[in-house]
């Protein structure tokens, strides 16, 4: 341990920059595995991006209170609020009985999180430059001294702002005005069809004359596309009227100019992005708001230091284990981990990065403490693998929130007799690592069907087993694996409530797993059947 003049300590194995809740989540994880961390804040305390947003300050993450459940897993299907951790007392429930909360809710949160299990949280410490040479050494805006071995950016994301002529005449999402009042009988353009646009939007449709919300690409919604960073339902009341004619409107445009007039309006120039022949259309308003997403802001890192970027360089490129791809021991936690799964699944938000951060501080465990992935064994008869199966797929969280992108893994040894099961492990770091190479293995996993019908309440519902993998909505995936080469697959039809304890679910998975355990994985057997044309239409 290195320390200062003054006793303090100023070198970590690992340093986190950022309390949100991804950094507080790592901590939490840290801290129990008995590691040498700490966690710097600039805020004064932590959750201080909540402070400030959501702007209108009415949170999207669900807070289901009553599931009728006592499995405390279970449970974090439907909380899209609470870290994990091992206590009751810590769950979000325990602060907020809304469905929608305050955004002041999660800052009391947060900061109780990090009192009830004394994590080292330093707040009101900017870091302003970090460089590296054998260690990482960081500054911070008072002079003082880090150094760590293993840096984690947990910083949450900073405004993205488009390359647009004018763009610097629009009032930021960051600092607008919130109050109404400030635009009564206004034309008023927001730029941007995310949560944020909506939420600015639908706060102004009682005192606007109108408003026009505007992007290059088409809305998408959330109950669609099942990414929650889409449009979700509480924010889309401006939609309904502009479908009902009441004076605002959608654009399908590019802003090609924003113009001040002397007047002091504003003159804004689309090209259609989506009209049958090229063509441009000119509007007149008294204000441009610009809500047009996030980005990671690197602005602290030395130039040598700055992660590889990808998805117009919006976000770090990373590896299987959250790892910048061109900077060793430079991990990031929380919504920065999105890169990976961007927009398919819910890494961009708390209910899906406190998995990955689970499993981050597993894979510190394991890559630089020698300690091994807990797993649990048991006997890999057919009938023992069904319950262990079914028993995670009615009750996982991570399965239910990260459906694709993480996987419970069984690995079969010993002659094919016996079976060890990791949970919550992300895909792509079972094929990465060690774990891809073993010789007899399954991965379970959730996940929508193809074709996902672009009305969604009117879906077909596959009711033969043999088109199961058909199904468009949620359901288990259940692959056979040697080494990298995937040899069987069974897909199990949706269940409405996500229960597949029915025999109805588990005899077709029997017969599966009996002919699995029959056969050797050197023997790749059949894939799904293709449909015979037996569904029921659901209304």
């Amino acid at each position: 341990m290195k320390t200062n003049g003054d006793g303090t300590q100023t070198h970590f194995q690992y340093l986190i920059i950022g309390s949100g809740p991804a950094g507080l989540q790592l901590a939490y994880h840290l801290h129990k595995a008995g590691r040498d961390y700490v966690v710097l804040e600039a805020g004064e305390t932590p959750g201080n991006f909540f402070t400030k947003f959501p702007r209108h300050r009415k949170l999207i993450s669900i807070n289901k209170v009553y599931t009728g459940q006592e499995d405390p897993e279970f449970n974090m299907r439907m909380d899209w609020n609470s870290l994990l951790s091992d206590s009751e007392e810590m769950l979000f429930k325990n602060y907020s009985k809304r469905y929608f909360p305050d955004a002041d809710v999660m800052v009391r949160y947060l900061s109780d999180f990090a009192e009830h299990y004394d994590l080292n949280v330093k707040c009101g410490v900017k870091i302003v430059n970090v460089k590296k040479d054998d260690k990482f050494r960081l500054t911070d805006a008072d002079g003082n001294a880090y150094s760590c071995d293993r840096l984690i950016v947990a910083t949450g994301l900073s405004p993205y702002v488009p390359q647009i002529p004018g763009i610097e005449l629009a009032e930021q999402y960051t600092e607008m005005t919130v109050d109404p009042d400030d635009f009564t009988n206004q034309r008023v353009l927001v730029l941007g069809k995310g949560n944020s646009g909506f939420e600015t939007a639908d706060n102004l449709v009682e005192t606007t004359a109108t408003i026009h919300v505007a992007s290059p690409s088409p809305l998408k919604l959330a109950w669609k596309s099942h990414f929650v960073g889409h449009l979700r339902a509480v924010n889309n009341n401006v939609l309904e009227t502009y479908l009902l004619k009441s004076q605002n409107g959608l654009i399908d445009g590019q802003v090609e100019e924003i113009k001040r007039r002397e007047d002091g309006k504003y003159e804004v120039t689309f090209l259609y992005t989506r009209a049958l022949e090229e063509s441009r259309g000119t509007f007149v308003y008294d204000r441009v708001l610009a809500c047009t997403g996030w980005r990671f802001d690197g602005s602290f890192l030395d130039e040598s230091l700055q992660p590889a970027l990808c998805i117009n360089d919006r976000f770090p490129q990373l590896t299987s284990e959250w790892e910048s791809v061109n900077i060793k021991d430079l991990y990031f936690a929380g919504a920065l981990m999105q890169s990976r799964d961007f927009k398919k699944t819910m890494s961009a938000f708390i209910h899906g990065f406190r998995f990955n951060v689970q499993a981050l501080g597993l894979i510190f465990e394991k890559k630089y403490h020698g300690q091994e992935w807990p797993s649990h064994v048991f006997d890999a008869t057919a009938e023992d693998l069904r319950q262990v199966i079914i028993g995670r797929l009615n009750r996982s969280a991570s399965l239910w929130q990260q459906p694709g992108y993480f996987c419970d893994l069984i690995v079969v040894s010993d002659g094919g007799t016996r079976a060890r099961l990791y949970e919550n492990m992300p895909v792509d770091y079972v094929r990465d690592s060690e774990f891809g190479q073993e010789s007899d293995y399954y991965m379970l996993t959730l996940e929508y069907g193809p074709d996902y019908p672009d009305y969604p309440l009117e879906f077909v519902r596959y009711i033969s087993h043999d088109e199961a993998h058909l199904n468009p909505q949620l359901h288990p995936i259940i692959r056979r694996f040697n080494g990298q080469t995937q040899v069987a697959e069974h897909h199990v039809m949706e269940d409405l409530e996500g229960n597949w304890s029915r025999d109805l679910y588990s005899a077709p998975l029997s017969k599966f797993l009996a002919a699995q355990t029959q056969q050797s994985p050197n023997e790749p057997a059949p894939l799904p059947a293709q449909p015979r044309g037996a569904a029921e239409q659901v209304s």
